[in-house]
């Protein structure tokens, strides 16, 4: 019975270093390429070394970190490419769900996402706030899919392009919400096939776009006052 509640004690202190750690690899409170001080990291965060290193390994395995075997871990790089890449797989995982969603939603779950677009604008909101409610009305609808694999892979790409997303999301306030009553609009009018077109052409982005956000990214995580508290190498 000890040793059963030592291993439960274990694993909460790695969940919840390993909820703290990611929330900040999301908002790039590491620089890109950015060295993992381990040391720095535990008195920051209290705990020990076996926990955090379990939390990062679980990190490493979602891909929020990279590991160098004698060199240690190290904060993702802001990369195009990969950015790219993710927003592919979102866009076709959306398409897809849409499609399971045009067959299963029912007309009240239609009416409680409606009632949440109603109740959110865009107008005083900052970037913040409308990537949450973005995410929001997207995992809600992947919800009526029924699909608990696909929520779960969802929830890992969009943690992975949260930081290029709020940068996006300052450029596309008009738009989303706009764009978002349109989906629900088809899926409303029985056009599961109109309201899955609509949702790849939402989420879709070109690479000059992408490009340009990594670039303002940067700009952002580099210019002085703007970005978090780093907690790094200290160097």
């Amino acid at each position: 019975m000890i040793v059963k509640q030592a291993s439960l004690v274990a694993e909460s202190h790695v969940d919840r270093l390993y909820r703290e750690v990611k929330a900040m690899l999301v908002a790039y409170r590491f620089k890109p390429g950015e060295r993992i001080n381990e040391s720095v990291l535990v008195n920051h965060l209290g705990g020990s070394r076996t926990p955090l290193r379990e939390a990062l390994n679980r990190l490493v395995a979602e891909s929020f970190l990279t590991f160098q075997p004698g060199r240690g871990f190290f904060c993702r790089a802001l990369d195009s490419k990969e950015i790219h890449e993710l927003y592919q797989l979102r866009a076709v995982l959306e398409e897809a769900a849409v499609h399971l969603v045009a067959a299963r939603i029912s007309d009240q779950e239609i009416a409680e996402i409606e009632a949440f677009l109603n109740a959110t604008g865009t107008e005083t909101t900052n970037a913040d706030e409308l990537v949450g409610m973005d995410e929001h009305f997207h995992t809600r609808l992947m919800a009526a899919s029924g699909n608990g694999e696909m929520i779960r892979l969802l929830e890992n790409v969009n943690a992975r392009i949260r930081f290029i997303r709020w940068v996006d999301m300052d450029r596309r306030r008009p738009e989303t919400q706009r764009e978002h009553r349109a989906i629900l609009q088809a899926l409303k009018a029985g056009d599961g096939a109109g309201a899955a077109r609509r949702m790849r052409v939402h989420i879709e982005r070109r690479d000059d776009q992408i490009t340009q956000a990594v670039r303002e990214g940067y700009s952002r995580l580099y210019v002085p006052g703007t970005a978090s508290e780093q907690i790094g190498d200290g160097s």
